[in-house]
């Protein structure tokens, strides 16, 4: 069987099923415990990493479009934030006809996927844990990469990433996170490691736990973590959200 097929049989529907010039990329947060990681994959014969992203059927939101590309790659089902549009007047162009070619689909001149394409750039925080990535038909990799070491990127997603992880940022200074990259019960340095890691440098260790319990983001559980060097540690858990 071609290894391309499934590719070709898209694009020979293309037109009629997608709305033109008009993309997604999903940029997916994870924490592993230690460092926050981007979820990226490498389409086959090709050296650059990209976002999960997609375009968008005209019988589909773009909210439902990019819940669908998740869905594909993580097996998630949730809610994705929109964080910016990205649209440059060079975006797509020279990029795309030999991408696709390297797939083993030609791209006729003239056609509007080698012109520009904007994105709607979305934003998911999703736990490790419940993670089951996919590759699909097209993919020959899809890992996490900690967001301090990505690989070389195609188009602009790697401006994609650092305009989302700005969001984040935002998020953190205002102490905005939520639990969502958290496992459903976690110790305070914990939850410190995940703000230092989506921050970028380290924080007093009292003057976060008074700020978390002032602004009420965490509830203490009745339940200890054991096995600590020095003492049991208490569990928390992030308070559900009116």
């Amino acid at each position: 069987m071609d290894p391309a097929a499934p590719l070709k049989k898209f694009f020979a529907t293309i037109d009629r099923d997608v709305i033109p010039h008009l993309s997604l990329d999903c940029v997916v947060f994870g924490f592993d415990g230690e460092a926050l990681e981007v979820l990226l994959l490498r389409w086959r014969n090709l050296d650059r990493w990209s976002l999960p992203g997609g375009f968008v059927r005209w019988d589909e939101s773009l909210d439902a479009a990019a819940q669908r590309v998740l869905r594909e790659r993580t097996s998630l089902t949730q809610n994705l934030e929109q964080f910016h549009a990205f649209g440059a007047l060079d975006r797509g162009g020279s990029e795309v006809r030999p991408a696709f070619a390297a797939m083993g689909v030609e791209v006729p001149e003239g056609h509007w996927l080698a012109g520009r394409i904007v994105s709607i750039g979305y934003l998911a925080l999703v736990r490790f844990a419940e993670v089951r990535l996919n590759l699909g038909n097209v993919v020959e990799e899809c890992r996490w990469w900690d967001v301090r070491a990505r690989p070389p990127m195609t188009l602009d997603h790697d401006a994609i990433i650092t305009r989302a992880l700005d969001t984040l940022r935002i998020r953190a200074r205002s102490f905005q996170l939520g639990g969502a990259l958290m496992p459903e019960k976690f110790t305070m340095p914990e939850l410190q490691r995940l703000y230092e890691a989506v921050l970028g440098h380290a924080l007093d260790r009292r003057n976060f736990r008074k700020k978390v319990l002032e602004l009420g983001i965490v509830e203490q559980l009745p339940e200890f973590r054991t096995g600590q060097r020095h003492r049991a540690a208490n569990l928390y858990r992030a308070r559900p959200e009116d």
